[in-house]
């Protein structure tokens, strides 16, 4: 038996990506997480210390759409300055849960960003005020770019005003000339993080720090926080006395505990396993309630979960078969 493999380059895969439909197939994928009707092992990691870097190995198999597929991920933050590089590149393979043919192979970089997006832009959804209409951003790479076009997916003409930081202005300088163009809405760059958090409805936050950079003292009641950046041990974003305030709803409870936003501050006793309120996929899938009142303070903790590489990766190849596009290749 002859076995081909459909192969998308990145170029393939930008023709094909939709945020309303990467969002669409995210929110089912954590519904489908909620509901026991996936399978997900713990993400693994291998770290390279010397090199400020790691990659993750990340297989899924979501039950209900028979789909299959494991993504392997790295995240060297010295890549860009360095060696002209992303920080995020990634491969993903499709596989047929019913054989274990390989089906397609492709790039996972721009799909790792959108899927990231997406799940910004469903907990926007559940858990900002609906009268939402500042968003602070602090940093501005490829992340950011994505988690503004969710939220504005999510958002639309609501938005009035973005304000973004970042360490170099004129990556936020780019940032605001790209997605005023590609959106239409107001960007303005701020010299500061303090100036990108307050007086915000919905704050984003994108960076790899590894020690806490937005202050307690800077939110308001009301506010709904992206927790992007901490996807790693050590890693985190937020001064702890926030998540204290606040509801806090993750991706993933083990995932998060372990390399999320509450990470550090759980293994430092200042929050507990109790604090964390729900699992993103128990709101949708309406078992617990998201915002109930428009004065809590909600973070939402993202760490990246398989089941949204999976289900987005499968969005694209049965799109691209339909469309002809990519390149069929021997395998054996």
């Amino acid at each position: 038996m002859t076995v081909e493999v459909l192969f998308l380059s990145m170029e393939d895969i930008s023709k094909l990506l939709d945020m309303s439909e990467v969002i669409s197939v995210v929110e089912e994928a954590f519904r489908e997480k909620c509901l026991g009707r996936v399978i997900m092992p713990p993400k693994l990691y291998l770290i390279f210390k010397e090199f400020n870097g790691d990659f993750r190995c990340m297989p899924a198999y979501i039950k209900k759409f028979n789909i299959a597929g494991v993504k392997i991920v790295n995240v060297h933050p010295l890549n860009p300055r360095k060696y002209g590089l992303p920080t995020v590149m990634a491969v993903i393979e499709l596989i047929d849960p019913l054989t274990g043919k390989p089906l397609a192979l492709m790039d996972g970089t721009l799909i790792t960003a959108y899927r990231t997006g997406a799940a910004g832009g469903i907990a926007i959804k559940y858990l900002a005020r609906k009268d939402s209409k500042i968003i602070g951003m602090v940093a501005s790479g490829t992340q950011a770019r994505t988690q503004l076009l969710a939220a504005y997916t999510i958002l639309g003409r609501k938005i009035e005003l973005v304000k973004v930081y970042d360490i170099i202005r004129e990556k936020a300088e780019r940032f605001k000339r790209e997605m005023e163009d590609k959106l239409n809405i107001n960007i303005e760059v701020v010299d500061s993080i303090k100036e990108a958090v307050e007086n915000v409805d919905i704050l984003i936050t994108t960076t790899p720090s590894r020690k806490p950079i937005v202050k307690a003292e800077w939110i308001k009641p009301g506010l709904h926080i992206n927790a992007i950046g901490a996807d790693a041990p050590g890693k985190e974003e937020l001064d702890p006395q926030i998540l204290k305030m606040s509801k806090i709803v993750v991706d993933d409870y083990k995932q998060a505990i372990h390399s999320g936003e509450i990470n550090v501050p759980i293994a430092k006793g200042i929050i507990s396993k109790e604090d964390i309120y729900a699992e993103l996929g128990e709101i949708i899938a309406g078992l617990k309630p998201g915002r109930v009142s428009s004065e809590e303070i909600t973070v939402f903790d993202s760490t990246g979960l398989a089941i949204q590489d999976v289900a987005t990766a499968w969005l694209i190849y049965e799109k691209a078969k339909k469309k002809g596009i990519g390149t069929w290749f021997k395998l054996f």
